[in-house]
């Protein structure tokens, strides 16, 4: 079994990398086979850390990956500031080879640069998140103005499958009534957008580039991991970091 990946289709400048990890499963059903790089899923411990080794190895890293114990909140920390699994739900640095990491199974890994690559962040984005303010923490946060700032959307779960009630999209739609355009009525619940409500945001905070990846992590069992699909599974990284 191979690590494969997927990068971002944007325009960062060459020594800006960024990906997100492919499952790569051979037994779908199985909830962790594949590359699962969580350790608080039920997976066995030394199958992630040899999945961590293999991550690192295969993408020539420095140094391992600023992992964090995401909350679904709007914590954005710099790097230089993170200790072992800081509660946070982003971070974001201005130095070479320091990695910034989310794990997702269906929540958007949000990538951030400027077209100059003065820093790169990374966003981990639900809908609590999303409704809470993680991309506006996150502009706010690094180090360069909106107008000057590049964004990507990597895999998330797409509007077919993310269905959510009443109560869930008033708190998506709260900040601004536009939104209910990325939601769509399915009975007497409602299928939401999430990509397209996170660069709904975006865009209206006045960052230079916005685009979303359209691969969808419940259609794509052997490719990716989903919370939504199997309840019980592993998680996909997504990693961004500089080498000048």
């Amino acid at each position: 079994m191979a690590l494969t990946w997927i990068q971002p289709d944007w325009p960062a400048p060459a020594h800006v990398y960024a990906l997100t990890t492919e499952r790569s499963a051979e037994r779908p059903d199985d909830p962790h086979d594949g590359f699962n790089f969580a350790d608080y899923v039920q997976d066995a411990p030394a199958k992630v850390d040899a999945n961590h080794k293999t991550l690192k190895e295969v993408l020539g890293l420095a140094h391992a990956p600023y992992w964090l114990r995401q909350q679904h909140g709007t914590t954005v920390l710099n790097c230089d500031d993170l200790c072992a699994n800081s509660a946070a739900d982003g971070s974001f640095t201005n130095r070479d080879h320091k990695v910034c990491a989310v794990l997702s199974a269906d929540c958007a890994p949000v990538f951030l640069s400027d077209r100059q690559g003065s820093f790169v962040a990374l966003l981990h984005v639900g809908w609590r998140g999303l409704a809470g303010g993680v991309l506006e923490a996150g502009i706010a946060t690094v180090p360069s103005a909106p107008r000057e700032v590049i964004c990507w959307v990597g895999p998330a779960i797409s509007q077919e499958f993310f269905e959510i009630g009443g109560e869930v999209r008033a708190q998506l739609i709260e900040s601004d009534r536009a939104d209910e355009a990325h939601i769509a009525p399915r009975g007497e619940r409602y299928l939401a957008d999430l990509s397209g409500l996170i660069l709904a945001r975006l865009r209206r905070m006045g960052v230079a580039y916005a685009a979303a990846s359209t691969e969808c992590t419940y259609a794509e069992a052997r490719r990716w991991f989903s919370y939504r699909r199997q309840g019980r599974c592993g998680r996909m990284a997504s990693l961004i970091w500089m080498v000048r």
